[in-house]
């Protein structure tokens, strides 16, 4: 069975760095689109970094610069480095995998979904 089990959030300061994983079973995810969505209170979920089966890399505006996606194929496993945080990056983090080779930004477009790991971010 397909399971995806997110870990690495947390509470940390403004200015501060977090690294999110994604440790995929069940499926060789390789060269298969990868994301990190995030939702807050009130909000929709958005995605926030993409990384396709080719590793092409795509990010929302928010967190460019900030963010990098990266993945690890041998392990299947999925990472978010998060740094400069700020309280608005304050959130539940999700990983995700389609069904494609290459990732669109709709998370309507996910196969998979992890349960979710919170990042508070305080000021």
């Amino acid at each position: 069975q397909v399971q995806l089990a997110e870990s690495g959030g947390g509470s940390v300061q403004a200015g501060g760095s977090l690294r999110l994983s994604c440790a995929a079973s069940g499926y060789q995810y390789s060269v298969y689109c990868r994301a990190w969505f995030r939702q807050a209170p009130g909000k929709e979920r958005e995605a926030v970094a993409t990384i396709d089966g080719d590793g092409t890399t795509n990010y929302a505006d928010s967190v460019k610069g900030r963010f990098t996606i990266s993945r690890d194929n041998t392990k299947n496993t999925l990472y978010l480095q998060m740094n400069s945080l700020t309280p608005e990056d304050t959130a539940m983090y999700y990983c995700a995998t389609g069904a494609a080779y290459v990732c669109s930004l709709r998370a309507t477009d996910m196969r998979y979904w992890g349960k979710g790991t919170l990042v508070t971010v305080s000021s």
